[in-house]
């Protein structure tokens, strides 16, 4: 499985590790994924998402049925 966010997509950042010297070398800045179960009240049943630790704030400000319709709205399936 991809180290992606299921929801908005947000996936891994490259950089560089900087040394005391200021040598240079490349790296990934990997994305905070949880797996979390949320509940959708509306249709009685848990989804099982893999989501960064900023869209979980996000589900916890807008509610799961908000993010999701948005998610959908923007052609992601879930």
């Amino acid at each position: 499985m991809a180290r992606k966010d299921q929801l908005n997509g947000k996936g891994p950042m490259s950089g560089n590790h900087v040394s005391h010297a200021h040598n240079k070398t490349r790296r990934r800045f990997g994305v905070n994924l949880q797996t979390k179960r949320f509940y959708l009240p509306e249709q009685k049943r848990w989804v099982k998402l893999r989501v960064s630790a900023n869209t979980i704030k996000t589900i916890n400000k807008k509610g799961v049925e908000a993010v999701l319709r948005e998610a959908r709205a923007q052609g992601i399936s879930v």
